[in-house]
Formats: C-alpha cells, sequence, structure tokens
C-alpha cells in the first residue's frame, strides 16, 4: 500500500502500516493515568479503526494527532504531557520511527464511576 511507513534498514526494508502505528497510540493512550478512553474528534481526518487517532507524515517525521476523554479532577496538562512523551517514546522504541509531534486534544471529562 502506498501509504504505508517504510524505513530502509541496513539488510533489508520494514513496511508497518498506519493502521498498526495507531493501534500502538491507541494501547499507550489507554494505559496512561488519568485517560479514560478515546474519542472521535471535532474534525474530520484520516482517522483509523481505534477512533479519535490520526497518524499522518513521513516514516522519519510523524505528526500524531489524538482526542481523549480524561478523568475529573486530575491535572489536565499533566496528563497531556504525560500522553505525549508515553506515546512518542513507544512508538520509537517499538517501530523505530521517528515521532515528530503528538498533539493531544482532550475531548471532554468525566467524573470517575
Amino acid at each position: 500500500m502506498a501509504d504505508d511507513l517504510t524505513l530502509e534498514l541496513e539488510h533489508g526494508r520494514l513496511t508497518i502500516a498506519r493502521e498498526a502505528v495507531a493501534e500502538i497510540v491507541a494501547e499507550t493512550t489507554l494505559g496512561c493515568y488519568g485517560v479514560v478512553g478515546l474519542t472521535a474528534g471535532s474534525r474530520v481526518a484520516r482517522v483509523f479503526r481505534r477512533e479519535g487517532i490520526s497518524v499522518d507524515g513521513p516514516a522519519g517525521a510523524l505528526r500524531i494527532e489524538l482526542h481523549v476523554v480524561v478523568e475529573h479532577g486530575l491535572n489536565l496538562a499533566v496528563v497531556a504531557s504525560t500522553i505525549r512523551s508515553q506515546v512518542a517514546y513507544e512508538l520509537e522504541r517499538l517501530t523505530g520511527l521517528t515521532v515528530a509531534s503528538v498533539e493531544v486534544h482532550i475531548q471532554r471529562v468525566r467524573q470517575s464511576a
């Protein structure tokens, strides 16, 4: 597929589907403290099976955008910062792709049950 991400390695080539990148982003985000869930963003973009995540840019400069629901009562700036750093770290660790930016949109704040 022409839109997959490709890395040239010493002994060949690695191709990673953007959907696979979106899955890693989703699992990492959902594991972050204070995140209740992912939600569809307000604008229409290339959003994958995991709603609320877009993956743009080339393999050497990925731009990740995600929309989250956060638990009420937490410092939103700290939660967003944690999401940004964890997502960038895990993506680079697991795939070898370079993350240029992770943009976190807090769509809703929800009282815990």
